[in-house]
């Protein structure tokens, strides 16, 4: 079970700590923040509400750390992120408990959650030593009116403080995904987990701490958002934020000052259908990339883009798979679980009002009891409803019928987002050119989007982010380039 076993130390009675310095403590303010069960809308834990003396307390140790740590060996970096590794996956059923208990994430998924991440870890520690165990030699007669009097070196140093902020929906993932590139490349990392995923999070970074990481290299600090989130983002001492999550971002964006940022916010992810696609590959898809953790990713199919000739036998297919979806308790495996927060289901309700009103076809009665939505299929929806343009995050997926793969293409075009969308046709030339012509990060050709496998570079246009993720693309990131030049009092040929 959470907090017990090897896991003690980081409870507190009722109050799970925080992580500073290379110890569990309990934050001064004497207060918690609650964490609800988005099945049982009952508090499930409690995390320390940390104060903004606290975050200054870990700046300062993390940059302390860093210092240090950018001294130890690419493979002594390497091999205590393996071990972190092994420790994690060696406790999956803990932490997968956690997530189900946080996040109503089902039972299965949360434990590959947990497994994935520590592959990732693993394949982050090697692809660091390669790409960091390298760097460039320039000569200078390769530009025009120079001789050969200047060698130039260039390696990849790392940017110091780097502040992590994962989102709810994957916490333990996105983290992992963030910290492991940070720490191959010789930074520092503060992690600020979401409330919903706090506790999942505070497992993972300890087997963090009993891999054996100096102290006040990680550190994990828990709080509300309104008091400690702005001083987080804007601590003079954070060379990099890495954030993924919604409309934050972009205020984080704008507040942050000169350092690299990376960010993934949402999308609309657009499923274009042409009338060759095959229909039964289409409809599974869309049952995958439009239901999987009842709709709750960023990468999930957001909107149904069907050319109107084969859009009835479309419907008609993805209706048959609704209705053999499970719904009910994530303990349960169930398809469908309760979204994250009342305040979540509530929005997602008001986009299925504003459908109603304005003409949908519900394909399946609109049911809700709590924070548990049955899964539902709007068809024909049209431009002028909220859900052809606004993200649910839910188990809620409209289909617009479209007259032309040019009139499919400008609505995904129209969008402010630009993450992720799939085009399904057996055509490849018409696939490349669609691709060609959306403007997202990622195209998937006859495949629902997906983030991964985590090697794979995954960026946003648009609102939807900035910056490049993917195990190379973050490494690369979180470091800089250092040049040294060689200057020799007269022009050196090699064999001349």
């Amino acid at each position: 079970m959470a907090g017990t076993g090897i896991f003690t130390e980081i409870l507190d009675g009722e109050v799970y700590k925080y992580y500073s310095d290379g110890e569990w403590r309990t934050s001064s303010s004497g207060k918690s923040v609650a964490i609800v069960n988005p099945a049982t809308r009952k508090t499930q834990y409690k995390v320390q509400a940390c104060t903004q003396e606290e975050v200054n307390k870990v700046m300062e140790m993390a940059k302390s750390a860093q210092k240090s740590w950018a001294k130890t060996p690419l493979w002594k970096r390497a091999e205590l992120l393996h071990k972190a590794a092994a420790i994690l996956k060696d406790n999956k059923a803990p932490i997968a408990e956690s997530l189900v208990k946080e996040i109503a994430k089902p039972a299965k998924d949360s434990v590959t959650e947990v497994v994935r991440s520590g592959d990732l870890i693993s394949y982050c520690a090697e692809e660091g030593v390669r790409i960091l165990g390298e760097g460039k030699f320039l000569l200078s007669d390769s530009f025009p009116g120079n001789e050969r009097t200047k060698y130039c070196l260039t390696s990849k140093i790392p940017l110091g403080v780097v502040l992590a902020i994962p989102p709810f929906n994957y916490p333990v993932n996105l983290a992992v995904s963030k910290i492991a590139p940070a720490l191959i490349a010789g930074n520092s990392l503060v992690l600020k987990p979401p409330t919903q995923g706090a506790v999942s999070c505070l497992h993972m970074v300890y087997c963090f701490h009993l891999a054996g990481f100096p102290k006040g290299l990680i550190s994990c600090i828990t709080g509300k958002g309104s008091e400690i989130g702005d001083f987080l983002t804007m601590h003079p001492a954070v060379n990099c934020i890495s954030f993924t999550g919604g409309d934050t971002g972009i205020s984080i964006s704008k507040k942050a000052g000169m350092i690299p940022l990376q960010m993934e916010l949402g999308g609309k992810d657009a499923c274009i259908v042409l009338e060759d696609a095959d229909l039964d590959l289409v409809a599974s898809n869309i049952i995958k990339g439009g239901f999987s953790y009842s709709g709750q990713r960023c990468t999930a199919v957001k909107v149904v883009l069907v050319i109107e000739s084969v859009a009835d036998e479309l419907v008609e297919k993805v209706k048959a798979k609704v209705a053999k979806l499970t719904v009910g308790p994530p303990e349960e495996n169930c398809d469908i679980t309760a979204v994250v927060s009342e305040s979540s289901a509530n929005f997602i309700e008001g986009l299925v009002m504003d459908a109603k009103e304005k003409g949908a076809t519900f394909c399946q009665e609109y049911k809700r009891e709590g924070n548990l939505i049955w899964p539902l299929l709007l068809d024909n929806v049209r431009p002028d409803m909220r859900i052809a343009w606004e993200e649910p995050f839910g188990p809620v997926l409209p289909v617009l019928r479209i007259s032309s793969v040019e009139e499919g293409i400008n609505h995904c075009n129209a969008s402010n987002f630009g993450l992720q969308g799939c085009v399904f046709t057996k055509d490849i030339n018409k696939a490349m050119l669609i691709s060609d012509a959306m403007e997202t990060g990622t195209v998937q050709i006859n495949s629902a989007p997906a983030r991964g496998p985590d090697h794979f570079p995954f960026q946003g246009l648009k609102d939807s982010g900035i910056g490049s993720q993917g195990v190379t693309n973050s490494i690369n990131l979180m470091t800089k380039v250092k040049t040294t030049v060689i200057n020799l009092p007269t022009p050196s040929y090699s064999m001349g």
